[in-house]
This record gives C-alpha cells, sequence and structure tokens, in this order.
C-alpha cells in the first residue's frame, strides 16, 4: 500500500502538463501557481483544521523551498528551456539527493543508489530528447528547484511530524501565500476564470495538489527520500504517455528505449538499507512513544 500510493504521487504531477494543455492554456502560469497551492492547501485545512506540526520558522522555511521558491523556478525554467530541457534536469533529483546527503550528513552514496540514479536519469533523457541548447540562466533555474525539493525531503524526513495532512495543507497554504505578491508583480492582477479552464483547477487543487502533496509528505516519512526521489522517474514518463492519450503526441524508438530503462531502474531500486530502516524505526518508535505532544512540547517548538 506505501509503495502503491507513492507510485501515484509522480503519476499525478506528471498529469500536470496535460492539465495545462488541455484546460489552462490561456492563463498566466504564475496565477496558476497560486490557484494551484493556495486552494489545495485550504481544502487540506478544512479536512483537518489543526495548528502547524512544526515551529512556525521550520513551516515558512519549507514553504518557502518547497512550494514558493520552487514554483518560481520552475516557471523561469519552463519559460527559458524546451520543456523536454526542463524535465531532464528534474529528473536529476536522485543524484542530488545523494549529493545533499553527503555533504551535509556525511552519508557517502551507495554505489548502486548511484548507478542507478544515473541509468534512470539517462533513460529520461532519451524520453524527452533534450536539445543540446541550453540556456544557461534556465539551466540553473531548474537545477536550483530540484535541489530545494530534494532538501526539503531531507528536513521533511529528520524533523518530527505526526500529521502528514497538516503538515501539507500549511506548506500549501503559505507558499501560496508567499506567490501572490510574485504572481502580481509579474503578470498583474488576477482575471476571472473562465468555464473552460474549471475542470482542469479542480484536477490540479484536488488531486494533483491536495492529494499528491499529502500522498508526497506521507511517502516520505514512511519510504524515505531517496526512494521517493527515485520514484521521480515516473513523472516524465506520465507526462509523455498522457502527451501520446490526449494531446496526440507519438513516440519514437529512443523514446521507447528511454522508458525501458525508468522501468529497469525501478525494477533494481533496492529497499532502504539496514542503517535507513533502523533510523526509521527509532523515529517511528519516538514519535510513538510521545503520543500527541503536551502543550508545553508544542509551545516550545513555537
Amino acid at each position: 500500500m506505501n509503495y502503491l500510493l507513492a507510485l501515484i504521487v509522480p503519476m499525478l504531477w506528471g498529469s500536470t502538463y496535460a492539465a495545462v494543455s488541455l484546460f489552462l492554456q490561456d492563463m498566466s502560469p504564475y496565477w496558476v501557481a497560486v490557484w494551484r497551492a493556495l486552494p489545495a492547501g485550504l481544502v487540506l485545512l478544512l479536512i483537518r483544521p489543526k495548528l502547524p506540526p512544526l515551529s512556525w520558522s521550520r513551516m515558512t522555511l519549507l514553504s518557502f523551498c518547497n512550494i514558493a521558491a520552487f514554483f518560481v523556478l520552475l516557471f523561469i525554467a519552463a519559460y527559458r528551456l524546451p520543456g523536454s530541457v526542463a524535465g531532464t534536469l528534474g529528473a536529476t533529483m536522485p543524484l542530488q539527493m545523494l549529493l545533499l546527503q553527503w555533504l551535509g550528513e556525511g552519508k557517502k552514496p551507495d554505489p548502486r543508489s548511484v548507478v542507478l540514479a544515473v541509468l534512470g536519469l539517462i533513460g529520461v533523457g532519451l524520453l524527452l530528447n533534450p536539445s543540446a541548447d541550453l540556456d544557461p540562466i534556465g539551466t540553473l533555474a531548474a537545477l536550483a528547484g530540484t535541489a530545494l525539493v530534494s532538501q526539503s525531503a531531507l528536513w521533511m524526513k529528520r524533523w518530527p511530524v505526526n500529521d502528514a495532512l497538516s503538515f501539507a495543507a500549511w506548506q500549501l497554504v503559505l507558499g501560496g501565500i508567499m506567490l501572490i505578491p510574485f504572481a502580481w508583480f509579474v503578470a498583474g492582477a488576477p482575471v476571472a476564470l473562465s468555464l473552460d479552464a474549471i475542470p482542469g483547477l479542480l484536477w490540479l487543487v484536488l488531486l494533483n495538489t491536495a492529494f499528491g502533496y499529502w500522498a508526497w509528505v506521507r511517502s516520505v516519512k514512511k519510504l524515505g527520500p531517496n526512494m521517493m526521489s527515485m520514484f521521480s522517474f515516473v513523472n516524465p514518463v506520465t507526462a509523455v504517455l498522457l502527451g501520446i492519450g490526449l494531446v496526440g503526441e507519438s513516440l519514437g524508438m529512443l523514446q521507447w528505449a528511454g522508458i525501458g530503462l525508468i522501468l529497469v531502474a525501478l525494477l533494481f531500486m533496492r529497499k532502504p538499507s539496514k542503517p535507513d530502516q533502523a533510523e526509521a524505526t527509532t523515529a517511528h518508535c519516538q514519535q510513538g512513544d510521545s503520543g500527541p505532544q503536551s502543550l508545553s512540547a508544542r509551545e516550545a517548538q513555537r
């Protein structure tokens, strides 16, 4: 069940391109980012109306890195790079995750994990067939956005969080609020929504973002950030397959070979090592033994 839910996350996020192409092409992408994040967070808060499970400083940091700054960098890359190049650079997440753990935690990369990450990245490169003409600003934006998401996932694993729903909700709400002044400055005031855009927005808000970010937070805590970074290879596969089915695109032999390499990397992806399992078990026991946080402990966190 845990692996199935984790696999659904990149499949949902891979549907973003198709949803935008079919329903949201006339909307400013910056306001789409706001409407994607803020309403999704409010929906989750209606389901679980609670205060943030971490201190305001940590929640603000995560919301900025994982939602606001990431969306800004994502759109900078989208405007300055072909979509295939941006997708390939985003697939460097497993390698960036290993590098961040090495630099920040002193955890030497496992050779098997490096080989599988490189194999999957090669598969994404074949699948998306990126152009060699790379805009340096767009390239740095794509790599920086991926690095922010990777670092956020490592923080989410490390920091004690018992409630994935409220944790995801507050990230989306705070990140959406941070995006409003940026969208207003770049794209001007928001325009009225058309009826044609409503199906796409409903999909993005309810399933792609509200459900997707809750499942992402839960999966990072259950399976670890390294495993979830490998699942990110499913994102471009989903985007391409939906492009075939819904937008009328087609694949060549090299692209099918790329899908094959990605599947091989996922199939040979091993389970977490014993130290990782022990760490996860210890964290789970600590959370379980502590039970609901006392009022004084919660106040101390804030």
